[in-house]
């Protein structure tokens, strides 16, 4: 739910944070004629838009500037070739060496921060993480690469996803994510159908 607040020339409306993007602070302006930008400002989005913009053309505008700022955040501008760079990175040092054969982002995943398929060697990460730390990150990508060697969740498995020294702060990070996104996080993680 959107909080409103108002001075002479601008009026702030806060959004709460969503499964996909971070809160935004949506300021619009009297002032501003025709152009909107946005920035960060900590981790919350802070856009500015013309005051006559409204409905639909408001929310079409304020979406636009948002996605094109998540895009720019520096952990997202390699995209799936960043991310599988990474986890080739992360399999040598915790995984011994054992690789995947493909690691991307993925928009589909409702309830859970990421999949593997032992049989395909693919890994799949939310989008949702994009706005998360990069150990954070890392932590998740060697819980999914342990998958390859271990595709159950049994104390072998968690010998080698524990190698990743945050990986007991990463859980505790995303319960708490999760919680203030309002969601609930599967446990399974394995896809042996595939």
């Amino acid at each position: 739910m959107a909080k409103s607040s108002t001075s002479s020339e601008t009026q702030i409306t806060i959004e709460p944070p969503r499964f996909d993007r971070p809160e935004v602070e949506i300021r619009a302006s009297t002032r501003r004629k025709k152009t909107g930008n946005a920035h960060w400002s900590g981790s919350r989005i802070v856009v500015q838009i013309p005051a006559r913009v409204r409905g639909r053309e408001r929310r079409a505008f304020v979406d636009e500037l948002v996605e094109r700022l998540l895009t720019q955040r520096p952990q997202n501008a390699g995209g799936d070739g960043a991310l599988e760079e990474r986890a080739h990175v992360l399999a040598e040092l915790y995984n011994d060496g054992v690789m995947p054969a493909s690691v991307r982002w993925v928009t589909n995943q409702q309830a859970r921060w990421a999949s593997c398929s032992p049989g395909s060697r693919e890994i799949r990460v939310s989008s949702r993480l994009r706005q998360c730390p990069e150990w954070v990150i890392d932590a998740v990508l060697v819980h999914e690469l342990a998958h390859l060697q271990e595709a159950d969740h049994s104390a072998r498995f968690y010998e080698l996803a524990d190698r990743h020294p945050r990986q007991q702060d990463s859980a505790l990070y995303l319960d708490g994510y999760a919680l203030g996104l309002g969601l609930r996080i599967e446990d399974s993680d394995v896809d042996t159908s595939l």
